[in-house]
């Protein structure tokens, strides 16, 4: 960790992975969730959108009043009305911060906008200075960089650096990009703008074509500090970032990555499990890190390797991320040593004629169901 620059973790479980189709969210859930990711070692909770609804509105106001060691961050579009609601709803919050955008790609401007570049700049300007009179942390978003023109997005990066933005966002918003291109652009943005030294750099990618982790950890090679991210890679369309990837992949090839994180690794699956008990998306099985079969070994193979010698087949281990350990499954893919150790630890010592026989019964009745229970396992053993 010597030399290394801290990554800044900015989680938007409450705003960005509430907007996931049904995953909508009470104001007691969101400050239980708050509170499980400040336990995790959150640097900064994005806790909803305040104009949106009065609820949320008074959601994060709760979830302000609740937290007192992660920074408690409210949305607002580049507008008078947005700025002063998110200025209320954090007014209670140990450490406030602002998160203001705008788009700025061709196509947003022209068609959901209605606006030259031009209104666009001195709209982010305007709404920046507004923030930070009364806040001093402030985040500026250029909505769509992905598919902005580089010119006007030094541009505008330059001109909300002198406003006040202490961090500046850049989103791939559709899961457009790919990780050299994205990289690129966090570089081209970071060389080209005479004051970006002055700002953190943080990007915020979705996953509408599986690239969102992929591109966060591009961005961080190339100066990127703060990444923005969901537990279990919720939110809108196909989601984004998964926090705890983002995380493990830090961690785990630490070599490739100039910065570390604060995260505490140990509550990575209780934070996953609440999470998807309160927004009711549930994680699918092979999810990385999180899924129930993440680390899970049923092929005879890699049974063999991982009980000869664990990292064989496992680069992380289970019990640094919350698991009780690694599962070794009993299948039709299942070997000798796998069903001997198991059979060992339900207090059955095999010798190799027994071994013999009740291998071959139970590879007979693997094939024949998907699951095994331990009580079948016993009944075959005791039946000779």
């Amino acid at each position: 960790m010597q030399n290394k620059e801290k990554l800044i973790i900015f989680d938007t479980t409450l705003r960005d992975g509430e907007q996931s189709a049904g995953a909508s969210m009470t104001a007691n859930q969101k400050v239980a969730v708050a509170k499980q990711l400040e336990k995790l070692g959150v640097d900064v909770i994005e806790a909803g959108f305040p104009i949106s609804s009065p609820g949320d509105m008074d959601a994060v106001k709760q979830v302000a009043a609740s937290i007192k060691h992660s920074k408690v961050c409210a949305l607002a579009r580049a507008n008078d009305a947005d700025v002063d609601a998110a200025i209320e709803s954090i007014s209670a919050a140990a450490l406030p911060r602002l998160h203001t955008f705008i788009a700025t790609s061709p196509i947003h401007m022209k068609k959901k906008l209605a606006k030259e570049p031009t209104e666009v700049l001195a709209c982010a300007v305007a709404a920046v200075r507004r923030a930070r009179a009364k806040v001093e942390d402030v985040e500026f978003s250029m909505e769509d960089a992905g598919r902005s023109e580089l010119d006007f997005l030094c541009q505008i990066t330059e001109a909300t650096i002198a406003a006040g933005a202490t961090t500046i966002n850049i989103p791939d918003t559709v899961g457009y990009t790919v990780p050299d291109e994205f990289a690129a652009l966090v570089r081209a943005l970071i060389e080209k703008v005479p004051n970006s030294h002055k700002a953190i750099f943080s990007v915020h990618c979705h996953n509408d074509l599986g690239l969102a982790v992929a591109n966060s950890l591009a961005a961080l090679q190339v100066g990127a500090r703060q990444v923005e991210c969901t537990i279990n890679g919720i939110g809108e369309r196909a989601g984004n970032a998964a926090l705890e990837e983002v995380v493990m992949a830090v961690h785990t090839r630490g070599e490739k990555f100039p910065c570390h994180t604060n995260i505490n690794r140990a509550e990575i699956v209780a934070t996953s499990r609440l999470v998807a008990q309160v927004s009711g998306i549930s994680v699918q099985s092979n999810k990385a890190i999180v899924g129930v079969n993440a680390f899970a070994h049923e092929s005879g193979i890699h049974q063999d390797g991982v009980l000869k010698q664990r990292d064989t087949y496992e680069i992380m281990r289970a019990e640094d991320v919350g698991w009780e350990s690694n599962r070794i499954c009993l299948g039709k893919l299942s070997g000798r040593r796998a069903f001997k150790d198991h059979m060992k630890g339900l207090g059955y010592e095999l010798d190799r004629k027994e071994l013999d026989v009740a291998f071959t019964k139970f590879k007979q009745l693997a094939d024949s169901q998907r699951e095994i229970r331990d009580a079948q396992l016993v009944e075959l053993v005791s039946s000779g």
